[in-house]
């Protein structure tokens, strides 16, 4: 056929040349140009001016004119001396039009046709319409779509132009309606199928889409079937045929495939042969088969993977580890023998950094656990890599390595970052039913102008509090990576002079703190601090018919009392220690942070006290997109060292210790607590308001609760939660898999639940008042900041929590 094609082409040649004999040629002349150049055309001919033509030479010249794809025609003549060529220029492509492409994006396509010459403004070659006809139906034949019609329609212009159309019409994925594995005795094939990707149609392919035919997919649904066998000691395993039938309706698939299982091996000896370079028993350890087991690829693999990690940490970048099974199918035992060629050992020349366009080179340098001019370490780069990505800077972190040119022992590292949104800006208007309408603003920056120093102003305005907060800090005061932070903050709250049921009482609160972050390792981090603080409460009072009554519940004064002061003055040390080994800032899927801190306020303060708060979480892949994730957090408080001074009161004697300050309680509840309550609404609760005194009805007495510890006697009345001094807090959350996100670090979906409370103290604490709710929640990193959406439902409450009970909760505008 070959021979054919190149005769039918040799005579179409030969009819474009006119017969005449060789001349000197004097000058050519180019007829039929519109669009191309005369000088573009004489750049691709092999002759010249002054050359000899012969009929060779004008075959020549013709082939070379069609080769450019400039024209459908090209005849040589001769007018005298004068080389005269016609020509017949291709149509120019003015218009190219897609459509029905649903599965495979226009952008895609259109840049696929470009690098084949089909696109607007190219010359029209009917050879590449009908290849990318072709290539548009392979593409979706491996997409499982069999019925796929590509139709391209071409509509001649004025002035040597065309109009294409191609029309694409999909059509349905074919969907698989058997799998049968013929020849499998030692294992079912709901065992063998258990990770196949393919499945024919069941309750959940509507959403994993496993019932939709792909080659791709059967090709690696096979691959595992073969280390399904040979994982478990069927050394000679194979697959003998694979068929693939589709219906006449080209919707249906029906797959079959004949394996031979083979026998089970055992290992009779293991060699390691090559370039040691380290000791054979140091290699052996990471030799995970052993003599006398069964054979395991699996196994194999990861000892190979091993010692490639192991040289590949001492500088030898390119080391290759082959594995050899000699198998004795009479003994039924394989001789292994791993094959090392370290190659040279390397060192890194240079570290490039691409795709920061906004953070600086000397932020993600100081991250970078290897380093210019030492040895290729493959544990350095991986936890550099890590600690890019925990910065929350970029979307994605990668890190490749190349030979220097020339050279056998030197490699460079080129960081490709793709950068995001390090701050946010938020605006908020709310309400509730506590606070009425509520307005606030914030402003923050985790990587300020590049340098990595991060910023953050916030400020809120309710009918009852308004409060301004300022933080700073720089995690790299010094090279050694000590940095130092500064917080601010101003809050003033007034529930006295409002007819609301809050508990009554205003403050004016001011504090200032600094701190020191010092790493101890890579994961490990101890935090220190100092800072001031003055919070002024004034309880309010109301009288009513001549009676003195007390709107802030009788603790609170009481409490008050027992100080002996409206204004306290704290000096706070802060001691914290932070374990993270997470391997991503926004959307981690292993590892997690550890934490335990502690905040006292220092002898001389009005209420000298201590905080405790711990917290542990861990996230685990589970296989097929899954996350497991895994919280748990306590809070602990208590007074030291001082005792009540006041005796005249109805709760708290003279001597006895002084209780934790109401005013530094933890709280519970919450869009990032237990979620399906409200912010800060669990725990304990005091009655607010007042009720008819039943001896005597012109008077008012404050509100009690009654035996089960609800309020009672006003139905205007509720108990105000104000917190405690004990906290506990777990949650399990699986993050679920988005067939339709392929970016993780944009959103993601999880099904949580949620379990704990607030206590009065730690031995208040009891099992069967802890609250629950389970849900599903969104986080999205959306252009204004980061997004939490909450449908939560309470599974374990009580009756007076009801009023509590929030189903659809949010919160946008900061980090989380």
């Amino acid at each position: 056929m070959k021979r054919i094609a190149a005769l039918i082409l040799l005579a179409s040649l030969s009819a474009n040349v006119l017969a005449f004999e060789p001349f000197i040629i004097s000058d050519i002349r180019i007829d039929g140009l519109s669009r191309i150049s005369a000088g573009t055309v004489l750049n691709y001919l092999p002759v010249n001016k002054g050359d000899r033509l012969t009929n060779d030479a004008a075959q020549r010249a013709i082939r070379a004119l069609y080769q450019t794809k400039f024209f459908s025609d090209v005849e040589i003549d001769r007018e005298g001396d004068i080389m005269v060529i016609k020509v017949t220029e291709r149509p120019s492509i003015a218009k190219l039009a897609l459509r029905g492409n649903k599965d495979i994006k226009e952008d895609d396509l259109r840049k696929g046709l470009k690098e084949i010459g089909l696109s607007e403004g190219e010359t029209f070659d009917r050879l590449s319409l009908d290849r990318v006809q072709q290539e548009l139906i392979r593409q979706y034949y491996n997409r499982g779509k069999y019925n796929v019609s590509v139709d391209p329609h071409v509509t001649n212009l004025d002035r040597n132009r065309v109009s294409i159309d191609i029309e694409i019409r999909e059509g349905k994925v074919a969907k698989i309606k058997e799998i049968n594995i013929v020849g499998n005795t030692a294992f079912t094939d709901k065992e063998i199928r258990k990770g196949f990707e393919s499945d024919t149609t069941n309750w959940m392919s509507w959403y994993s889409k496993d019932d939709q035919y792909s080659r791709e997919k059967l090709s690696g649904d096979l691959e595992k079937l073969q280390s399904y066998y040979m994982d478990r000691g069927y050394a000679d395993f194979g697959v003998d045929s694979t068929q693939v039938t589709i219906a006449p309706d080209k919707r249906a698939m029906y797959i079959a495939a004949s394996v031979k299982e083979g026998d089970i091996y055992t290992v009779s000896d293991i060699h390691l042969l090559g370039e040691l370079i380290l000791p054979e028993d140091t290699l052996r350890q990471l030799v995970f088969q052993k003599k006398g087991d069964t054979f395991n690829r699996k196994a194999i693999e990861a000892s190979s993977d091993a010692i490639k990690g192991i040289l590949a940490s001492i500088g030898y970048a390119f080391a290759k580890v082959t594995p050899v099974p000699k198998l004795d199918k009479d003994k039924r035992t394989v001789d292994l023998t791993l094959f090392i060629e370290p190659g040279k050992r390397v060192y890194v020349r240079r570290v490039v950094f691409q795709g920061n366009t906004r953070t600086e080179d000397d932020v993600m340098r100081r991250q970078m656990r290897q380093l210019e001019g030492s040895w290729y370490s493959q544990p350095a780069i991986d936890r550099s890599k890590i600690r890019l990505q925990q910065l929350g800077y970029f979307k994605k972190v990668d890190i490749d390595k190349k030979l220097v040119p020339g050279t056998e022992d030197k490699v460079d590292l080129t960081v490709k970052v793709e950068e995001q949104s390090a701050g946010s800006l938020m605006f908020g208007v709310g309400y509730s039913q506590y606070s009425g309408i509520i307005l606030s603003a914030s402003v923050s920056q985790n990587n300020f102008l590049g340098t990595g120093d991060s910023f953050s102003v916030a400020a809120q305005k309710s009918d009852y509090t308004t409060s301004i907060s300022a933080n700073y800090f720089n995690p790299y005061l010094t090279d050694s990576g000590v940095g130092i932070g500064y917080n601010a903050s101003y809050t003033k709250s007034d529930f006295g002079n409002t007819n609301s049921d809050f508990v009554n009482y205003s403050s004016s609160a001011k504090s200032f703190s600094s701190f020191l972050s010092i790493p101890i390792t890579d994961f490990d981090n101890i935090r220190a601090g100092l800072g001031i603080s003055s919070n002024k409460i004034l309880l309010t009072y109301r009288y009513l018919d001549g009676s003195s009554v007390s709107y802030s519940p009788q603790i609170l004064v009481d409490y008050q009392n027992a100080i002996g002061h409206e204004t306290i003055h704290s000096w706070t040390g802060t001691l914290g220690w932070t374990h993270d080994t997470r391997n991503g800032y926004w959307a981690p899927t292993r590892g997690g942070v550890m934490s335990l801190s502690t905040d006292i306020a220092l002898p001389g303060s009005t209420v000298q006290y201590f905080k405790i708060f711990g917290e542990a979480n861990h996230y685990w892949p589970i296989g097929r997109g899954f996350v497991l994730y895994l919280d748990g957090q306590f809070g602990y408080g208590k007074t030291y060292g001082q005792s009540y001074s006041y005796d005249g009161g109805s709760t708290y004697k003279k001597g006895e210790s002084i209780d934790f300050p109401f005013w530094e309680n933890y709280y519970s509840g919450g869009v990032r607590d237990v979620r399906g309550f409200q912010d800060n609404t669990l725990g304990p609760r005091l009655c607010v308001g007042t009720i008819p005194d039943p001896n005597d009805p012109t008077k008012q007495i404050p509100i009690r609760p009654d035996a089960n510890g609800r309020c009672n006697g006003s139905v205007y009345s509720y108990a105000q939660p104000i917190g405690g001094a004990f906290k506990v807090l777990g949650t399990a959350q699986v993050f679920l898999p988005l067939p339709f996100l392929k970016d993780v670090n944009t959103a993601r979906v999880s099904w949580f639940v949620d379990m704990g409370n607030a206590y009065k103290d730690y031995s208040s604490f009891k099992a069967s008042e802890l609250r629950a709710s389970t849900g599903l929640s969104l986080q999205w990193q959306a252009p204004i900041g980061p997004l939490i959406i909450n449908f939560a439902v309470p599974i374990r409450s009580k009756k007076e929590d009801r009023h509590y009970e929030e189903r659809i909760q949010f919160t946008f505008g900061s980090q989380f």
